[in-house]
């Protein structure tokens, strides 16, 4: 089924928002910021953000550090979903 036209164009309901589309990528990671890292897999990757998974839905704070093949990136989380998280690094 096509998407309803709006303003004479055809928008999908999956429509892309971001300014830099994501890879998807499979890594591991590490979210750090208190005193032990916590483990998580890496879904998808761009310059502006990253998708993961962690194992448990535990409680994060708004601000952290993810870790990626030895280079650390300041984010906040944009959404979250049962265990995922939507990250934009700052």
């Amino acid at each position: 089924m096509k998407p309803a036209p709006m303003g004479g164009q055809h928008l999908s309901p999956t429509k892309e928002r971001r300014s830099m589309p994501r890879r998807r990528v499979l890594k591991t990671g590490t979210i750090e910021f208190g005193s032990e890292p916590i483990p998580c897999i890496v879904r998808s990757l761009s310059a502006e953000g990253a998708r993961i998974e962690v194992n448990s839905p535990l409680w994060f704070p708004d601000r952290f550090v993810l870790a990626i093949d030895g280079e650390r990136r300041s984010c906040r989380i944009v959404w979250k979903k049962e265990k995922r998280l939507g990250l934009a690094f700052e």
